[in-house]
């Protein structure tokens, strides 16, 4: 691997830098890969995987090897989620800064594809997540991601950074993972080395200001900013920390952490603001670097207006009723002819999001009615609502394969109509199951491709 012998020198005198074994580490070819549990679904990683733990994440596990995750049923199960080791330093920031004494609003503010999104679901499990994301490619990308989570919490947004400024002192918490130029992941990614430059770093720079000073009214006062970054360069870490104490009135906040665990503890030059770096060469993960701080000026709270949400008839309640046991805690409201279900204390926080942002998902889709039939929804089969009211059906490896190439499979059962299909107890989705054939209802557009 060539590295810019620019961004090289850019580093010198920075804590923590080691020329040599830092070069050493990305011409070593050296891979890491590390998954992280969901912990809401029953799932150990498979007897084959050699596993040790991350440090800093409870539910974070490396693995030996790299295995094919597309070709195993309980990754589009929503078992696991396939993150970087480093990313899962949020966990111990959380761990760190988090009272625990209500349920947080809390914004992620570019999300996609939703690594750091499904640790907030796991996190605040009583909380409510705003996931957002500015490109509609990458937003698509983030709802399948979250959907196959499972969580109920998660609400997905699609908006500039700039609409947030509708929502004054909202978030209890907002992550900030700002777009950057890359060089903390050149060992994941090589191709990335070639499209580096100071240039690039510089307008990043640019970028990552903007996109702070536009969403940074929505943070209540004494709100958590977490700021993050995959680069190496200070001046998308350490600058940015010294420009939101001097500039956005931010406090620092220090984070306690294992010091056997290699993260090094840098200050920016002005403000001797603490930021968190990751090196390679020092950890088992890639290149990362985080900040914490705390909104020391007051925002005005308005009272904002709410959109009413569609509510399904009685008649339609009492055909949900019919099919899914829903717990007591869940509302339902319509979007087009779908029903949906999320909690009763998050719909008013729905309501007033939709007044003001796009937004792409929201609870868990139950479903469709046609005549007296619900249609199950693929977002309720992955969803942790209980679904003992369906049957279903147990598939081998193989016959969970050809479901998610959402082809033909053939199922020994003398029962007919709606079921769930499973892996290893773990829910994939639905089939229908008629008297000379099984439609399979996986989503096209998630379907395998790879034989």
């Amino acid at each position: 691997m060539f590295l810019p012998a620019s961004l090289l020198e850019s580093l010198e005198g920075i804590e923590g830098y080691d020329r040599n074994s830092f070069e050493k580490i990305h011409l070593s070819g050296q891979q890491v890969t590390s998954i992280r549990l969901n912990p809401f679904k029953s799932f150990s990683p498979d007897s084959s995987w050699e596993t040790s733990p991350v440090s800093w994440c409870p539910q974070g596990y490396y693995l030996s090897e790299r295995p094919s995750f597309t070709l195993d049923p309980r990754f589009h199960a929503g078992a696991y989620y396939v993150q970087e080791a480093s990313s899962m330093f949020l966990w111990q920031v959380l761990k760190d800064i988090y009272p625990g004494s209500s349920s947080w609003k809390v914004l992620d503010l570019c999300a996609a594809p939703g690594g750091k999104t499904t640790l907030l679901g796991s996190f605040f499990k009583e909380g409510l997540v705003v996931a957002n994301e500015v490109i509609k490619s990458r937003a698509a990308v983030l709802v399948e991601n979250l959907t196959k989570w499972g969580t109920d919490q998660i609400i997905i947004t699609n908006n500039d950074p700039a609409h947030f400024q509708s929502l004054p002192g909202y978030f209890d918490l907002m992550l900030v993972d700002a777009p950057c130029s890359g060089s903390g992941l050149f060992r994941k990614d090589p191709s990335a080395v070639t499209e580096w430059s100071i240039e690039n770093v510089a307008l990043c720079s640019q970028r990552q200001k903007r996109i702070l000073g536009d969403a940074l009214p929505s943070l209540k006062e004494d709100g958590i900013l977490i700021y993050a970054t995959c680069s190496y360069s200070p001046e998308e870490d350490e600058e940015i920390a010294d420009w939101l104490v001097g500039e956005m009135d931010m406090e620092n906040i220090p984070i306690h952490f294992q010091p056997e665990w290699g993260i090094v503890e840098t200050t920016s030059r002005i403000h001797q603001a603490r930021g968190y770096r990751f090196y390679p060469d020092k950890l088992k993960g890639e290149g990362f670097f985080t900040s914490v701080f705390k909104k020391r000026s007051s925002t005005q709270k308005p009272r904002l207006k709410e959109f009413l949400l569609p509510v399904p008839s009685r008649q339609e309640m009492m055909q949900v009723a019919e099919t899914i046991n829903l717990p007591e805690a869940f509302t339902l409201f319509k979007q087009a002819e779908t029903i949906r279900a999320i909690r009763k204390e998050w719909l008013p926080a729905l309501q007033c999001l939709a007044k003001q942002l796009y937004i792409k998902k929201a609870g868990v889709e139950i479903g469709t009615l046609k005549g007296k039939d619900l249609i199950p929804a693929h977002e309720l089969a992955l969803s942790l609502l209980p679904l003992d009211c369906f049957p279903s059906v147990e598939l081998s490896r193989i016959d969970a394969l050809q479901y998610l190439r959402r082809k033909e499979i053939v199922l020994d059962t003398t029962y007919t109509g709606w079921s769930l299909v499973r892996f290893e107890g773990l829910p994939l989705g639905w089939v229908k199951i008629l008297t000379n054939r099984v439609n399979n209802y996986y989503p096209a557009e998630w379907r395998i491709l790879k034989e």
